[in-house]
């Protein structure tokens, strides 16, 4: 049998997805497999601040990244969850939390059903988890001698994506073995097994067994030389554009979010993410339903008077997914794969997952490649259905009364398979069964977050053995110790990250 093995990686382009591709599978293949990414020196990284979820802090930990060091050098907070304001009906008390970790004892049975027998006036997620009274004090989701990646509550981070970049880019290269090139491409050549080679302006010619396109929204290998096909969700979920901005805190001791702060506006919603050092605030929202001279006068009301001497920028929000993700010798990740609105965070993590497929599932034979594609692309497409359909779920069932939000609710803009869950939760409490997939994105819990939290309220004529009532109630006492125990040693969010940065 003739070996034609793949030893050879090209990533285009840098950017979080192409770096953090970079990191992943570098730090698994080492020296056996040469990997190398040409990125543009005169591309700029907006850097508004971006959202992470609990798995990246794997990810930096299997690169060997000390989590000191990108807490320090990336700006980073910590983010236990999303706090959504005035999503449910717009009123001043109106809000819910979306937390990362599991109900309490969320393994061995549906809390929810129980809790929606007796909410006892508590929020859902009040009930059954930590950490909406942790984030509502701004309590860090560790101890000062917590060690390393580990944690009292589940979290993901905050971080400046620019720093992000600068920093995964340094640690590719001096830590992973990454060969860097900068260049700009104005020509890729392709052959019976698809992309054979890219020049650039500076007279370089690059080649590898496997193409990686992280050239963002130009998608230039997949999308323009290839052909793959940008299917439009726009007719489902409607953000489509952005303006935000970096603000600076009032203070050295205004207190730091460990959650994001998403607050519902007339046509969309504004994101709130604590950094170490400051705040970025975005506005997005559907161009159909507002200008974005409107656009930026709401964000000027949120951010207040610190508005003034702020430089706003402007972002298109693209809101769809390639019809496959892998063609031939070529993937797609990050934006060049798709992008949809900010919503839950999900950018990142569909980096981390597509390059952890590729790790994991990268060929020692090249006559297979076809068959990781496929799976690879049945797999991708169905992450991204789910995400979709996830992000909708959260404007269908608001009550707020604008255009927006009632043309959210229209049954045509409604994904099928939502409408089929929709209905089926009317009458049943989802849980592990709703979800067999083995990679799905969100587990049930997340969706027994957003529907109680966003007042869903099913008829329910059965609750299952009669000795669970007692369990329940041994479960809600459980996580109110949790609660009054970790309140008391967990510290203020700020001072935390003050102390591990030595300052």
């Amino acid at each position: 049998m003739s070996i034609d093995p793949v030893t050879s990686i090209l990533i285009v382009g840098g950017g979080a997805a192409g770096w953090l591709s970079a990191g992943i599978i570098a730090a698994r293949y080492g020296k056996s497999m040469a990997i190398t990414l040409i990125e543009s020196s005169d591309i700029a990284t907006i850097g508004v601040g971006e959202g992470s979820w609990p798995s990246l802090r794997n990810t930096l930990r299997d690169m060997g990244i000390a989590e000191t060091d990108f807490f320090r050098e990336c700006d980073a907070s910590f983010k236990q969850g999303v706090k959504f304001n005035h999503w449910k009906t717009g009123e001043q008390q109106d809000f819910y939390y979306h937390p990362f970790s599991l109900p309490v004892g969320f393994i061995e049975r549906n809390m929810a059903e129980h809790w929606l027998r007796e909410p006892q006036g508590s929020s859902f997620a009040d009930a059954v988890c930590a950490q909406e009274k942790l984030c509502e004090n701004n309590l860090a989701p560790r101890t000062r001698d917590t060690p390393e990646y580990k944690s009292h509550v589940n979290y993901g981070y905050h971080l400046d994506a620019g720093k992000f970049i600068r920093f995964l880019r340094e640690h590719c290269k001096s830590k992973l073995g990454v060969q860097h090139v900068l260049g700009t491409i104005n020509q890729v050549k392709q052959n019976a097994n698809g992309i054979a080679s890219i020049e650039t302006t500076e007279g370089q010619q690059l080649s590898a067994d496997l193409f990686i396109d992280c050239s963002g929204l130009k998608s230039l290998l997949l999308g323009e030389t290839l052909g793959a096909r940008f299917i439009d969700k726009s007719d489902e979920l409607f953000i489509d554009s952005a303006v935000a901005v970096q603000v600076p805190y009032a203070s050295e001791d205004t207190p730091i979010l460990p959650y994001t702060l998403a607050s519902a506006q007339t046509a969309g919603w504004i994101w709130e993410i604590g950094l170490y050092s400051r705040k970025g605030i975005g506005h997005v929202y559907s161009s159909r339903h507002m200008s974005e001279d409107e656009a930026t006068h709401v964000l000027q009301d949120y951010v207040g008077k610190d508005f003034a001497g702020l430089s706003p920028r402007k972002l298109e929000i693209p809101c769809g997914y390639r019809e496959c993700f892998w063609l031939k010798n070529c993937v797609a990740i990050g934006m060049s794969a798709g992008f949809i609105e900010p919503l839950e965070a999900s950018a990142l993590v569909m980096v981390e997952l597509a390059a952890n497929y590729i790790r994991d599932q990268l060929p020692q034979h090249k006559s297979v490649l076809p068959i990781v594609a496929k799976r690879f692309n049945e797999l991708q497409t169905y992450r991204w259905q789910r995400i979709v359909e996830f992000l909708k779920l959260h404007y269908v069932l608001s009550q707020r009364n604008t255009r927006f939000w009632i043309d959210n609710r229209e049954p045509h803009t409604i994904p099928e398979s939502l409408r089929e869950s929709l209905a089926l939760w009317r009458y049943h409490v989802p849980y592990k069964k709703d979800f067999l997939h083995k990679e799905e994105v969100f587990p049930s819990a997340s969706y027994q977050y957003i529907l109680y939290g966003m007042g869903f309220a099913p008829e329910l004529h059965h609750y299952g053995p009669a000795d669970e009532p007692a369990m329940f109630a041994r479960r809600l006492a459980e996580n109110e110790k949790i609660k009054n125990h970790l309140s008391s040693i967990l510290p203020d969010t700020r001072s935390l990250l003050k102390a591990m940065r030595g300052s």
